[in-house]
């Protein structure tokens, strides 16, 4: 199906030289509450999930329905700092504003929430956060928790066997080479940063969109398959200092990387069910989709 867009964009004369290049790691990052700020990390713990942390927890509105920045780009704006026993949610635009969230929660109420097409128990977290979280989404809404013991599965179609994956969008993980952003920003009047993109892993040392032809990657001891190229909507229009949404960087990408109406930006990783990463590991190919 992607093919002629690897025909495109990769040149098998540039790839044999990059054979002796050495790909790291350079960036980590986890997005605990989904559609909220990421945090970047020197280490992450590997879950059957994703990452540790990475989109368990998620903001719903009054029906039990997730929200992104698609829909409420003020989430932008709301930022997280790890701590001992929870993270600080804090409001960019007005930083002495901010709410504790408990790693365990508080209210504990059981309840179904819907994300995309699935319905999913979660539980409750915290009263006086989600009406901090109201006041700043200008909406009535509440903060979930997705335990241990709820079962939201990955698409059959995506995965080799049965698989859990959290509150993202459909896959565990999400990667992107730095020289694809550096290529997309040479296109673009104003440049944007990586955090647009909500990545789990920046790689640096690559080819532009060399990420496009791996199969099967090892980042440190960890070995991930790279199964399918990550399809980009509204959300990447959204300037995450200012919440304020425009035309790019998602116009210009559709000029160059659209392919089958799919505009195609990074690569969704599926991988172990265990393990750990840490900044600066070798990313090595092992194998290629031609």
């Amino acid at each position: 199906m992607y093919q002629h867009l690897l025909e495109r964009f990769f040149n098998p004369t540039v790839e044999i030289s990059l054979v002796f290049v050495l790909m790291t790691l350079s960036e980590i990052w986890i997005y605990p509450v989904k559609s909220l700020g990421g945090v970047r990390l020197k280490e992450a713990n590997i879950e059957q999930r994703g990452m540790q942390y990475d989109r368990r927890w998620m903001v719903i509105d009054h029906n039990g329905t997730f929200l992104t920045q698609r829909t409420d780009p003020k989430m932008a704006l709301l930022s997280i700092i790890i701590q001992d026993d929870g993270f600080l949610i804090f409001d960019k635009s007005d930083r002495e504003s901010s709410a504790f969230m408990p790693l365990n929660p508080q209210s504990n109420r059981t309840i179904n929430v819907k994300i995309w097409k699935d319905n999913v128990q979660a539980v409750t977290v915290c009263n006086d956060l989600d009406v901090w979280l109201s006041k700043h989404l200008e909406k009535n809404v509440r903060m979930v928790y997705m335990p241990d013991s709820s079962q939201r599965m990955m698409h059959a179609e995506d995965s080799y066997g049965p698989a859990l994956v959290s509150f993202a969008d459909d896959f565990p993980f999400l990667l992107i080479s730095q020289a694809s952003l550096d290529d997309l920003n040479k296109k673009l009047a104003a440049p944007v940063t990586m955090e647009r993109f909500r990545p789990n892993f920046v790689v640096a040392n690559t080819m532009p969109y060399a990420e496009d032809q791996w199969k099967d990657i090892e980042i440190g001891s960890a070995e991930f398959l790279v199964s399918k190229p990550c399809e980009r909507c509204i959300l990447i229009n959204v300037d995450q200092e200012s919440a304020v949404k425009s035309t790019e960087p998602l116009k210009t990408l559709a000029s160059y990387r659209k392919v089958d109406k799919k505009i195609l930006f990074g690569q969704n990783l599926t991988g172990p069910g265990r393990g750990i990463v840490f900044e600066g590991d070798d990313v090595k190919i092992k194998s290629n989709i031609i």
